[in-house]
């Protein structure tokens, strides 16, 4: 009984936090004519097919680029440990004053970028955040600078946990760099990478800060992912399009879901015996 009694303070705080928000949230977006509606706004279509590549080329790309980087850091030469101190300082610092740092630098008319380096070649510089294309581009590799460094310590530590043995016998064998890396370094850490890549994606489908700290959706709300669409639909006081569009996002994110509970079910079968 006394057990039950100190669970109650959890599950009234689960209840309040958790359940009621999305069972609100799902009542709310109950209607099937607010997803009629939602399918009939232009901009929807371009937000999904902003979120897929968001997602394709964004983590894709920053988990090549971290794999890559992984392997240079994990060297264990004193410059290399202090760069890389200062490597993963775009991660330690909060979102807000590094993001709005990178909008005030891609301005185009007074931003460092175009008045520093594209005046010293005597040529405009792009607009960075008023053309769609550059716009979302820009958006795609701040969210890979912002959280690069955290996936590439998370393979640094896969890397560590290589036994230094097996790379000395290759050597020893003959093997060259590549050989190593194939026979040796990915097969220990292919199954945290995957693992990582599908966490990553499930954290880049709710990233709202690198698109709407960056672009806010513009120009034209073409820059829109599934994460800041609800915002747009609350601006104008549309409060069922808003519930309807993250209700959207669910087919994306529970497979996802699915499988990480999966995979980390099969890790403890796999410990328990």
């Amino acid at each position: 009984m006394w057990g039950a009694l100190l669970l109650v303070p959890y599950v009234l705080v689960f209840a309040v936090f958790v359940i009621y928000p999305v069972v609100y949230g799902l009542w709310v977006a109950r209607n099937p004519d607010s997803y009629v509606r939602l399918f009939q706004d232009p901009v929807f279509p371009r937000t999904v097919v902003n979120t897929l590549i968001f997602l394709l080329v964004g983590v894709n790309l920053k988990f090549l680029i971290a794999l890559g980087l992984s392997g240079f850091f994990v060297q264990q030469k004193r410059w290399i440990q202090a760069l890389l101190l200062l490597f993963l300082l775009p991660w330690a610092i909060p979102s807000i004053p590094t993001i709005l740092s990178f909008r005030f630098m891609l301005n185009p008319e007074w931003g460092l970028i175009n008045n520093t380096i594209f005046r010293l070649f005597g040529i405009d510089g792009p607009g960075w955040l008023t053309e769609p294309t550059l716009a979302f581009a820009s958006s795609v590799l701040v969210h890979i600078w912002k959280s690069l460094p955290f996936w590439t310590l998370i393979l640094i530590t896969g890397r560590l946990a290589i036994p230094t043995e097996l790379y000395e016998a290759a050597s020893v064998d003959g093997a060259s760099r590549w050989q190593q890396f194939r026979f040796i370094t990915w097969p220990a850490l292919a199954t945290l990478y995957l693992t990582s890549t599908m966490l990553s994606m499930v954290w880049t489908l709710g990233d709202f800060n690198s698109v709407y700290l960056l672009t806010g959706g513009g120009p034209g709300d073409q820059t829109h992912v599934l994460a800041t669409l609800g915002i747009r639909y609350l601006r104008i006081d549309q409060l069922d399009l808003a519930m309807a569009s993250i209700v959207m996002a669910m087919p994306l994110v529970l497979p996802l879901v699915i499988f990480m509970v999966r995979r980390l079910a099969a890790g403890e079968a796999k410990l328990a015996h």
